[in-house]
């Protein structure tokens, strides 16, 4: 495939986010401790499940991108926390840091020129790493946007 690092810096660029959204810093940035596990009226999820979530859900996909003998949690169940709010003082920001280190590690997957983007995994039905990787970045996209709403219904953002 000719033009790989170009194809490959976009995906690092959409992987970041920020272009055409908010990006993850922004998102999850300034919320107070007591509104992470509000459920605003008339939302499906608090900002702790839709953050969570997201954790949940990038690891799977870079999991199952890397490793052939991983098992996904089951669905829907196993993506989403079992409480609305965060179950410690310290969960928002160990699933921040998580969250970052798996997005860390897709990127790096990415960036590597061994990667072969395109050819379908052995283990799945198909999928290649360049379709994990905008799965990633889709998901991670439509939940940021998430975020950015539940902060407007609770006046974080300003």
């Amino acid at each position: 495939m000719r033009n790989r690092k170009f194809l490959r810096n976009h995906l690092v660029e959409l992987l970041e986010g920020g272009q055409a959204h908010i990006a993850f810093a922004d998102a999850v940035k300034n919320w107070p401790a007591e509104l992470r596990g509000i459920r605003p009226k008339g939302a499906a999820h608090s900002p702790w499940e839709v953050l969570e979530h997201m954790r949940i859900a990038q690891w799977d996909i870079l999991e199952f991108t890397r490793n052939p003998k991983h098992v996904s949690p089951g669905f829907p169940d196993g993506y989403w926390p079992k409480s609305p709010a965060p179950p410690g003082p310290t969960a928002w920001d160990k699933t921040i840091r998580s969250f970052r280190a798996d997005l860390r590690a897709m990127i790096k997957l990415v960036q590597n020129k061994n990667t072969d983007l395109a050819t379908p995994l052995s283990h799945g039905t198909g999928q290649t790493v360049l379709r994990e990787a905008l799965l990633v970045a889709d998901h991670n996209a439509y939940h940021l946007g998430e975020l950015l709403l539940l902060s407007r219904l609770l006046g974080v953002w300003k």
